[in-house]
Parts: structure tokens; sequence; C-alpha cells
């Protein structure tokens, strides 16, 4: 027996056309139940990963636009600083600058909020902090104080200024801060003091052997020929002394606090300033006398920084059998007689480089001639230590207008700056 269509289907001449149901691509109108359930569960999964992948997108979205703000907002404050407290050279010397700047809620979980523990000392900008950022490096962070109208002024040349220098023989500026009206500068932390506390202090003095003196001589000297000739700026630092050296690890010395730094330009080899700023002692005749601001004035602080560091004794109220002498006029003396060896330290003993010590004595007399045209460039200096066979030319008489009263000078804060403050931290 032969199987029957039905009817609808089975007579070629009917009037009506046999239409069947369309397939759906979801389900079939002849699927099995277990194959319209496996179906509809393949529908929920694709549901589910659509709201999901939709979910991942928008999150992306945000969060990109987010970081956008972040960065604009950055942006934002570096271009208010400039333009709040900067020239115009220096608005263009910052906004090329790789500055980086710190959120406050970084700093304050770095100081511990700023704790009476975490404070190492207090100078003219304000107070200073230790601090540890969360990948484990140590900071000092100086944070200006309200009342300080000179920390303001120094706050604006560390940012402009020495944002982009790097040298092994320089502080780093790691970044800064601004959040309404803090204002902080945030350094690598330098963990073996400053300069002064080792040369000046008689207990310590001895642990600083002659090698690691003549390598601080030789650091600084390289530290100021990369401000004169070497960086993007001609810099001249202005206020290079004893406590404004830092010692690393490893007794390198680093030239730190830039605030009365003074840039100049490519062609520019002197200027005159009616604001001599600057430290007793350290400072040129021509510089502390009539304000004529040259690289040579970093000169003549070298000079009397190394009479220092050889003979362990401050320029700056030096007192022999002349009741108005300083270290300078001592060295001089020393030399015409031909007894420059006796200005060394008494605490280095069993020394054998004797012609180097004579040697850098005779640097130092050089770097502190009265004019500055006699005065050797940093470069000349650099090589003159390193020769040991060099003959270097005879010194001529040393400006000795450092007394104080001799001109209307606005000094430098002596109390602790970023240098010493390291120092109370450790003493």
């Amino acid at each position: 027996m032969s199987d029957q269509l039905p009817p609808i289907l089975s007579s070629s001449s009917s009037p009506f056309v046999a239409i069947l149901p369309e397939r759906s691509s979801d389900l079939s109108p002849w699927a099995s139940p277990n194959q319209a359930k496996m179906k509809s569960g393949r529908n929920s999964d694709n549901k589910k990963v659509l709201i999901v992948s939709v979910l991942i997108f928008s999150w992306l979205l945000l969060l990109g636009i987010g970081g956008c703000c972040i960065l604009k907002e950055k942006r934002g404050t570096a271009a208010y600083l400039a333009e709040e407290y900067c020239t115009d050279d220096e608005i263009s010397a910052s906004k090329k600058s790789d500055l980086l700047f710190f959120d406050l809620e970084i700093i304050l979980a770095a100081t511990n909020n700023f704790s009476i523990e975490s404070k190492i000392g207090e100078g003219g900008f304000g107070p200073v902090y230790q601090g540890k950022l969360n990948n484990g490096q140590d900071i000092a962070v100086k944070r200006l104080s309200e009342k300080s109208s000179q920390g303001l002024d120094e706050f604006k040349n560390e940012v402009t200024l020495i944002a982009k220098l790097q040298h092994r023989n320089l502080i780093r500026l790691l970044g800064c801060c601004i959040h309404g009206g803090e204002r902080m500068l945030i350094y690598e932390y330098m963990h073996n003091r400053s300069l002064d506390t080792f040369i000046f202090d008689e207990g310590k003095r001895s642990l600083l052997g002659w090698q690691n003196r003549f390598t601080i001589i030789v650091g600084i000297a390289r530290g100021l020929r990369y401000l004169h000739q070497d960086s993007r700026f001609r810099i001249i630092h202005r206020d290079l002394k004893a406590s404004n050296v830092l010692l690393d690890r490893e007794m390198k010395p680093k030239i730190s606090d830039f605030g009365m730094a003074r840039l100049f330009g490519d062609d520019q080899t002197q200027a005159r300033t009616h604001r001599v700023v600057g430290t007793y002692g350290y400072m040129s005749p021509e510089y502390a006398m009539d304000g004529i601001l040259s690289t040579k004035l970093d000169v003549f602080s070298f000079g009397v920084l190394v009479l220092e560091i050889i003979s362990g004794r401050r320029n700056k109220g030096f007192y022999q059998s002349e009741p108005h002498s300083n270290l300078i006029k001592y060295a001089w003396k020393l030399w015409k007689e031909g007894k420059s060896f006796e200005l060394l330290d008494e605490s280095l003993e069993d020394l054998h480089r004797i012609s180097e010590v004579l040697r850098c004595i005779q640097v130092g007399l050089l770097c502190v001639q009265e004019q500055p045209r006699d005065r050797p460039m940093m470069s000349s200096v650099i090589m003159m230590l390193a020769t040991e066979n060099a003959t270097l030319p005879e010194p001529k008489e040393p400006g000795f207008n450092t007394e104080r009263g001799s001109v209307d000078i606005t000094t430098s804060m002596d109390s602790m700056n970023y240098l010493t403050a390291m120092t109370v931290q450790n003493t």
C-alpha cells in the first residue's frame, strides 16, 4: 500500500498552492524538544557574552576618558605653575621639561601625613621631610612655608632651571607637588649627609680620607663644568658651599640647592645684578662689591671649597695670628713661603700622595684669584686636576673681599636647608 499525502498536497489539479512552513534558523517546527532546549541555551549564552562585552567596552572607554582627564589636569597644573610664577623665557623652559607632578595623596602617604617623625629639618624654603614612595624609593620633600617669600623664588628656580638637568654630580629633582596653597619639591634622598658635616667636625673629619676628598673635589668640578658648559642652559649656581654638596652612599658628591641659580643665554658671559645673594666667605670680590655675575663667581666659590676640603677649616670665621684673617689669606701666605703642605688637615695620616695635595692647593689658589679673567674655566680645572705631571700656572694674589660688612648682601639661609636638613637625622 503506497503512502498517501495530505489532500492539500496530493492533488496536482488543486487550485490551492501548497505552502510549507518556513524553516527557522533558530528553531525548526520539526525539531525535537531536546534540540529546541539546546538552541535556547545557546541563545542565552550569546546574550550573556554580548552583555559582558558591552560592559567591558564601556569600562575601558570610561578608563580612557578618565586617563585623558588626569593627563589634562596635570598638564594644566604645569601650565598654571609656569604662567603664575615664571617669566616668558622660563615658561618656555618649563613647558619643555619632563618634570613629574606628584599628587598630594602620594606625598601624604610617603611622609605619613608630614608627621613629626618624618621631619628632618627646616630651612629658608620651609620644612623638609623624608619619605618613601610605594615603589620603595626614598625621597626628600621640601615643603614651601606659607611665610617664606624666599622659598617661593627658590621653588620657581628649581622647577624652571634644573628640571631637565641630569648629571651624576647634581642632585636629582624628581618632581614637584602643587595642590591649592601647597608647593613642594621632591628630591632623591641622600643617605650620607652633607660635606660640611664631615670636614668641619673634629670627630668625623678623619673618616674622610684623602682619596675621598680628592674624588669629591673632582666630582664638584665636573658638576660645575656641566652647569657652565655642557648642559642645555648655562647656569650659575651662586651659592656653592660645603653645606650645598651632598654625599651619596659611595661618598660621591652631588651639588644641590639651586634656589638662587641664574640662567644665562647661550652667548651671555656676564651680567650685573642689584640683588646680590649668596653666602659670606664664598663670594667673589667683583660679585660682592659690584654685583658682576659670571661663571667665574662659581669658580671662585669652588676654589674656596677646595681649600676647605684640604684643610678641614672654614674660610669664614678662620683666624690665625691676624684678627681679620681668613683661610684664603692663610693659604696664600703659606704658598708664598713655600709651606703649602702645612695647610693639609692634620687628621690625614700616612699620606703618600703629596704631589696631588699640592696640585689641588695650587688649583684652589688659581680659582680664587682677584681678577675674574685670571681664574680658569672649569674644563681647565678638571684637566689640571687629572694630569699628574702638568705644569700649572703660578697663581696671582687672591681676592680678599670676603669680610662681613663690606657690602649690603642678601645672604642665603644658613639654617637647615635640604642638605643640612638630612644631617639632622643622621647626627
